[in-house]
């Protein structure tokens, strides 16, 4: 699970990359790879499950990775976001009790807004209904997961 993690941070930056933001009906810009960073929440919540706390550690090489496969402006918006977010996501899903399926929702509630309001903010396109619309794609998979494991 840690090297599926670690592979889909990567290949989320590297889809930042190349892959254009596209414009929404009310004027922003909405990035599609965003619906592939709800995966990456949930990845590392498994991961953590799997190895512990060692997932910091998983997580800081997948920054470094993406450094050399992004583009510099979205490894550093990706890194600070990814870095916050993530970090949100570990502290709320170590220190929050319940089931794996309640742990997994809400640290994914609570990492993805502040995962897409920061990269946003770092790559000039921050707006409400951008970081709305970003935040919503990311939770597709979270809310898929969480339907799923029982």
């Amino acid at each position: 699970m840690s090297l599926a993690y670690l592979l889909c941070i990567v290949a989320v930056n590297y889809g930042f990359t190349v892959a254009p933001l596209l414009p929404t009906p009310w004027g922003d810009m909405w990035p599609p790879m965003s619906i592939a960073v709800g995966l990456v929440f949930v990845l590392r919540d498994y991961a953590q499950r799997a190895i512990g706390h060692r997932v910091l550690l998983v997580m800081g090489a997948a920054l470094v990775l993406s450094w050399w496969l992004a583009s510099p402006a979205v490894a550093v918006a990706s890194a600070c976001a990814f870095l916050v977010s993530e970090l949100a996501d570990w502290v709320v899903y170590t220190w929050r009790g319940g089931s794996f399926r309640a742990r997994v929702l809400w640290s994914s509630v609570i990492g993805t807004p502040l995962d897409s309001c920061i990269f946003l903010l770092m790559i000039g396109h921050f707006s409400v209904t951008g970081a709305a619309l970003m935040t919503a794609s990311k939770m597709v998979a979270a809310l898929a997961i969480y339907r799923w494991v029982r």
